[in-house]
């Protein structure tokens, strides 16, 4: 029903355009001179109105009526059996909706049962009253924008005031998202230190990572939630990474830019750029199942210890997964350095490396450092890879070829292991607020580098 409501939107939209513009040409009576705005922006301010309003109304109608359908289906449960709670609560409240929906349930009871015969009621009022609402705002918007024609209508002025906003909501989007993931994670950052008594020092300082050791007392011991050693794996594998993709990213967008023929670049670029459609996962797989077993294999071959879950084997596979972000951007960035610093280079008798030494990349510099920070954020931020190849152990070590973990495996395992959301929930929040700092740092000291450079060489 919802995905028909959708399209009967759209094709209301599309209709109103066409009716909106027959509109406008017929008040024009023959003389479109007369018109302040084209009969197609007639017909663009109905496609907007109609747009705006249906979608909008649906949107809004649609979270209410989620909300709803949550609330009664709760309700329900308090009344039918007020024991459960908790995790028991949502278990049967999960299993409901999958009894409704046709999916698959963990139990199936009669108070299931029953609970999904009040979810199917209150969901499909839900969705009846979501399409007519919405139905009826675009019928309502259709026939107003359409009554608006008229030669002195300016419309012209209204869709573009409408664009224009449109335009504005989605650069407030980064912005607004930024802050609800601020807000997301500071509240349980600031309930996680409070049960450790403010001892942030103690979090961000500590060499001891063992948050869960008190579950069974439902107590969180200061002296066991040391960072140190998530911080210290990140790092080392996020060093590696880059180790890795750097060079070999930057030195393969000099190559096709500056010294690969048009038919090498046609077919190189294309090759390398596969390596970003690749999804993690298959990273993840192919670090744990070849890329570690092979360096276990060099490391006894030369009677070096390597561990099979080492900080070495992602930071490698994660280095190769890179290469393509640095590659791309850097090419890209490399190209738009203007011909004529090249041809005022080799005026002055430089040969092809040094005007790419002296000039090219200096000039560049700026979006260079971009790909490479964007590289470092990437790698700081990446989950699968790590939850596959690296393992849970906490570590303290500069080896390398240790065992180590980082702060994503730990809220991965967290999050999804089989303690208590509630005892589990303050270390994982914590570890996304401290990698949400890190990252915008990371931003932000991009920005000023590319500021500093972009003044020098523009």
């Amino acid at each position: 029903m919802l995905p028909l409501t959708v399209l009967g939107i759209a094709i209301l939209a599309l209709a109103s355009f066409v009716v909106a513009r027959s509109r406008a040409v017929i008040a024009a009576d023959g003389s479109l001179a007369s018109l302040h705005s084209r009969p197609s922006y007639h017909g663009l301010f109905a496609l907007l109105c109609v747009f705006i309003a249906g979608y909008g109304v649906y949107l809004v109608v649609n979270t209410i009526g989620s909300s709803y359908v949550g609330s009664t289906l709760r309700s329900a449960l308090a009344e039918i059996d007020p024991t459960l709670t908790g995790l028991k609560a949502e278990t049967a409240l999960s299993d409901a909706r999958a009894i409704a929906t046709g999916g698959v349930a963990s139990a199936q009871d009669a108070l299931r049962e029953r609970l999904a015969e009040i979810f199917t009621s209150a969901n499909t009022n839900r969705i009846w009253a979501t399409s007519i609402i919405s139905l009826l705002a675009a019928l309502g918007a259709a026939a107003w924008a359409i009554g608006k024609v008229s030669p002195k209508f300016r419309a012209r002025n209204k869709a573009e005031n409408i664009l224009r906003g449109a335009l504005l909501t989605a650069a407030l989007v980064a912005i607004i998202t930024t802050f609800a993931i601020f807000l997301s994670l500071i509240g349980e950052t600031l309930n996680f230190f409070s049960k450790i008594d403010w001892q942030v020092h103690k979090f961000l300082f500590g060499l001891t990572w063992s948050p869960l050791s008190g579950v069974h007392t439902g107590e969180l011991s200061a002296d066991k939630v040391g960072a140190v050693p998530l911080f210290l794996g990140t790092a080392m594998i996020t060093l590696i990474a880059m180790a890795v993709a750097i060079p070999i990213g930057l030195f393969a967008a000099i190559y096709l830019s500056e010294f690969a023929s048009p038919r090498v670049r046609a077919t190189a670029k294309p090759m390398l750029e596969i390596l970003a459609g690749v999804p993690t996962v298959v990273y993840g797989f192919f670090a744990a199942t070849t890329v570690a077993p092979f360096m276990v294999g060099i490391g006894d071959s030369i009677g070096v210890g390597v561990e099979a879950e080492s900080a070495l084997a992602a930071g490698v596979v994660m280095g190769i997964m890179i290469i393509p972000f640095i590659s791309s951007l850097s090419d890209d960035v490399i190209n738009a350095v203007p011909q004529t610093l090249r041809d005022g280079s080799y005026g002055l008798g430089a040969t092809k490396a040094e005007t790419v030494t002296k000039v090219v990349l200096p000039a560049a510099l700026p979006g260079i450092v971009s790909a490479a920070l964007l590289g470092v954020s990437r790698a700081v931020g990446e989950t699968m890879i790590v939850v596959m190849a690296v393992g849970q152990s906490a570590n303290l070590t500069f080896n390398p070829l240790d065992k180590v973990t980082t702060v994503t495996v730990q809220i991965t395992m967290l999050i999804l292991g089989d303690t208590e959301a509630d005892t589990a929930a303050g270390p994982a929040y914590t570890l996304g607020f401290a990698l949400f700092v890190a990252t915008l740092a990371l931003n932000v000291m991009a920005l000023r580098v590319v500021r500093k450079y972009r003044l020098k060489y523009d």
